[in-house]
């Protein structure tokens, strides 16, 4: 049998899942004593960054043991063992490459100094800093991503909406007249519908939008129909509304990228059906620029939070300009605004809140982590629909990509659930200019 693997965690491993001591199966875990000194900085305050390290603390005070700095400790039933690492002096290779000022060559150092001691075991440094595995590799470390929570093919990731030629002429005209319905069995696809998936059906030059309703197993006709003032210019956008204004899909996704309406569709659903809730909450997470927090940006907590809801205020003055003419209805939204109705703030703000009748749009979801969006999903009350938008491609958070951020983790893991719906929007739709500078540039 192969030896165990010893994986040695970087701190940022911790701070994205506090519980990832469980998830390296009969391998042993080492925590360098570095690490535990950069989590001290985090254990106090309300972010989830806070949270997992007062988590992972809480982790390590209930397995640890006597040995855990001298051969280890189990970690668990099918578990290897957990070894906090010591300080050693600095090897005299990194010396020459890497300045002793720095934690996370600390954290090198250990893990390379471990890999010289095991020479007949495999050392792997885990960590969500590309660059931290770069500088691994450098040296003849082995350096992975944290995976566990990834999901494996994002070029395979749902989209929510599907395109089914050939169907029977008959079958079109029949959701053209009344009730604009069929049983889901009077269809032969290839691929099994998901719940409230989304298909347009073509024959020749017929073709009609549908979806799937899982409650009463029938494929319903989707109108393109006007919500909000703004009418839905594809069929991607008709299908967004129509999940969007359901009352029987508390939780929708919006994917595509820039320019395809996700936001501002997500936001005029809001206002559209706001008399079933009791507030409209529209918030997003804050990527501080160069890593700095909000409180390097001059004036009051209203002014340093400004630059990043603007894009929210943007997309209202859209659908205000749209209603401008219709009683009144465009200031109706400044005044919902003033009553409080509407509240647009950052999302740490949201913490605590209770979320009961509420329609909750998280806007520029990918910046956000599987457990924060776990965690934003776990408070929704009786009566709650929550939305969530972004680009899993436009990823503005360090330890974040493609794969592992929160958007593409909750697509990934709740496709197929009845309470569920995902849209892709793929065609821009803001302007000629800018579907041409997102295509090309």
């Amino acid at each position: 049998m192969t030896m165990p693997k010893l994986f040695v965690l970087d701190t940022n491993v911790i701070l994205h899942d506090s519980s990832c001591l469980y998830q390296f199966e009969e391998h042993d875990v080492i925590i360098p004593i570095t690490v535990l000194e950069e989590l001290d900085q985090f254990k106090k305050g309300k972010g989830p960054l806070n949270f997992h390290a007062r988590e992972f603390a809480r982790s390590l005070d209930t397995i640890s043991g006597d040995h855990i700095f001298n051969g280890g400790v189990e970690i668990g039933p099918g578990k290897g063992k957990l070894v906090v690492r010591l300080e050693n002096g600095f090897h005299e290779k990194l010396k020459f490459n890497f300045s002793v000022a720095r934690p996370d060559h600390h954290i090198l150092n250990a893990a390379y100094q471990l890999a010289l001691e095991e020479s007949q075991r495999q050392v792997i440094l885990i960590s969500k800093d590309v660059n931290m595995r770069m500088k691994a590799k450098s040296l003849g470390l082995l350096a992975e991503d944290y995976t566990t929570d990834q999901v494996k093919d994002i070029t395979e990731l749902y989209k929510g909406c599907r395109t089914e030629e050939n169907i029977p002429a008959e079958i079109i005209d029949h959701l053209y007249a009344v009730p604009y319905e069929l049983d889901r069995e009077a269809f032969n696809f290839e691929q099994a519908l998901f719940p409230n998936e989304y298909i347009v059906l073509k024959n020749g030059r017929k073709s009609a939008l549908a979806g799937y309703n899982p409650f009463e197993r029938k494929i319903h006709r989707i109108d393109k129909t006007r919500c909000c003032g703004i009418m839905p210019r594809n069929s991607e956008q008709a299908f967004a509304i129509n999940a969007l204004t359901n009352p029987n899909i508390p939780l929708v996704t919006l994917s595509g990228k820039a320019g395809t309406g996700k936001t501002l569709l997500a936001l005029a659903a809001a206002l559209e059906k706001k008399r079933r809730y009791r507030q409209i909450f529209i918030a997003r997470p804050i990527v501080p620029l160069s890593n700095k927090d909000t409180g390097y940006l001059p004036g009051d907590i209203q002014s340093k939070l400004d630059p990043y809801m603007q894009p929210l205020y943007d997309n209202l003055a859209v659908i205000q300009d749209h209603n401008h003419n219709q009683n009144g209805a465009g200031s109706r939204i400044s005044e919902l605004i003033r009553e409080e109705k509407i509240v647009i703030t950052p999302l740490s703000y949201i913490r605590g809140r209770s979320l009961v009748k509420i329609f909750f749009v998280v806007d520029e979801a990918q910046n956000l982590t599987p457990h924060e969006v776990k965690t934003i999903i776990t408070r929704a009350g009786e009566g709650t629909k929550i939305v969530f938008t972004g680009d899993v491609f436009q990823i503005d958070h360090p330890y974040l990509d493609s794969q592992s951020n929160g958007l593409s983790y909750l697509i990934e893991k709740m496709k197929g659930q009845k309470l569920y719906a995902h849209i892709n929007l793929e065609k821009g739709e803001r302007s000629e200019l800018s579907d041409l500078a997102i295509n090309l540039l």
